[in-house]
């Protein structure tokens, strides 16, 4: 079995009372120097068999039809070898300089 992780976050436009109110706490809390934080949510799905190219095709079907609001959020779908190294296969925002998605 292999584990692949589906990363859910609202879409840098979209408001984030969550992460909002969480930024502010921060202080509060002897947290400083935090600037911005963001909420999100992670799945993780157990695979049987290899994560082939059919198998991510079918996780990345359900991360858009099920797992986020495609409207509102973007989604990264990586695969965590059981080595415990990662690699990033698909997303529906852009990679930004320095990210990979």
């Amino acid at each position: 079995m292999a584990r692949v992780v589906v990363d859910v976050m609202l879409k840098p436009e979209i408001l984030d009372p969550q992460g909002q109110a969480v930024q502010r706490a921060l202080p509060r809390l002897g947290f400083d120097g935090i600037t911005d934080v963001r909420q999100g949510k992670r799945f993780e799905l157990e695979v049987e068999g290899p994560v082939d190219g059919d198998a991510l095709a079918r996780v990345r079907e359900l991360a858009e039809t099920f797992l986020a609001n495609t409207v509102i959020e973007d989604f990264t779908v990586r695969v965590v070898e059981a080595d415990g190294a990662e690699r990033a296969v698909s997303g529906t925002q852009a990679p930004t300089e320095g990210a990979t998605a």
